[in-house]
């Protein structure tokens, strides 16, 4: 099935995920499209939300993931691009961006996915 498909016993998987956020983002996007925006989340929803607003492809996301862990505390950031007329999109500015936790000198840490147990 594959990470992106997989749903473990009693819980979700990022299809799941997928499903869900795409009723926050029309929620977000009708009561607070004049707004700023803070949503506060894990790696694997962090790695949704881009697959969702950057129209990515399974393998892109996936890929990303394979890079390295989210950060904890790091900070992912989109700008509203205006185009021509009223046309607007969601571009990418940061992603696992942990500056300011070390200007801070807080400690930068991560988990690493857990291991599943051989059946």
């Amino acid at each position: 099935m594959g990470k992106f498909y997989f749903r473990p016993p009693a819980g979700e998987g990022w299809c799941d995920v997928v499903l869900r956020l795409r009723s926050v983002l029309d929620t977000v996007s009708l009561h607070y499209s004049d707004k700023r925006v803070l949503i506060v989340s894990h790696q694997v929803v962090v790695l949704c939300f881009r697959y969702l607003i950057e129209q990515l492809d399974e393998a892109s996301i996936l890929g990303i993931d394979a890079e390295g862990d989210v950060a904890n505390c790091s900070v992912t950031e989109y700008v509203l691009e205006r185009m021509n007329g009223a046309d607007a999109f969601l571009k990418l500015q940061r992603y696992n961006f942990i500056a300011p936790l070390e200007e801070g000198g807080a400690p930068v840490t991560s988990a690493p996915d857990a291991k599943v147990a051989a059946r």
